[in-house]
């Protein structure tokens, strides 16, 4: 695998890039094809690609019948449901699985499969799956590019987690989307050295 460069897929999935999901984004669907083209990339060049996914049980502390839709949200992605599975555009091939609620005595392996999903019970992958920091720690990763949804949610707090754990993050700003009515994060992104880029500039990332 390529190393030092590492791309990082967020939550793409069923409940948030379908219409019919659960947690739909607005207009998640018309990133697909940039989402294609980096899971074509990621593969056709051997980077590993992290791929988080929410995974959720009733008791899930964001889950709420009477949502505020900030800090609480209806049911979604719930575990082993068919809107918990990625979409067909960013499916991860053979992937080593981590979920939150299980005990992994070591993480060595992340090492040598290329495609890694990391499960969450929050929206925040550092916070969601106490295993998130180490898996970082030992794919060592110089440069993290990013993408996925949703933009002012989950993605802002990978983004945000990444960028105090790795020299250089990048994210691809036409294979995002954001929920209404939460603020979005560029301004916070540009101070902490985050660079926005388009899946059309991914060879630069290799030269």
């Amino acid at each position: 695998m390529k190393r030092g460069l590492l791309f990082w897929n967020v939550d793409t999935q069923v409940d948030f890039m379908e219409p019919s999901g659960k947690l739909y984004a607005p207009g998640a669907e018309q990133i697909k094809p940039a989402l294609k083209q980096l899971t074509e990339f990621a593969a056709h060049n051997n980077i590993q690609v992290v791929n988080t996914a929410d995974f959720h049980y009733p008791n899930s502390a964001e889950l709420s019948a009477e949502p505020d839709f900030i800090l609480t949200f209806p049911e979604h992605c719930m575990a082993d449901t068919e809107g918990a599975e990625y979409v067909a555009e960013t499916k991860p091939e053979d992937p080593l699985v981590f979920d939150w609620n299980k005990e992994y005595f070591s993480l060595d392996e992340v090492k040598t499969h290329r495609n890694v999903v990391i499960r969450k019970d929050a929206f925040d992958v550092f916070a969601g799956n106490p295993y998130t920091d180490k898996i970082v720690e030992l794919i060592a990763p110089e440069t993290v590019v990013v993408y996925g949804v949703t933009t002012n949610v989950c993605v802002n707090d990978a983004v945000i987690g990444l960028a105090r754990r790795v020299d250089k993050v990048f994210v691809v700003e036409d294979a995002i989307k954001e929920l209404p009515n939460i603020p979005l994060p560029f301004d916070k992104w540009e101070k902490l050295g985050v660079k926005m880029i388009t899946a059309a500039q991914l060879d630069e990332l290799l030269s």
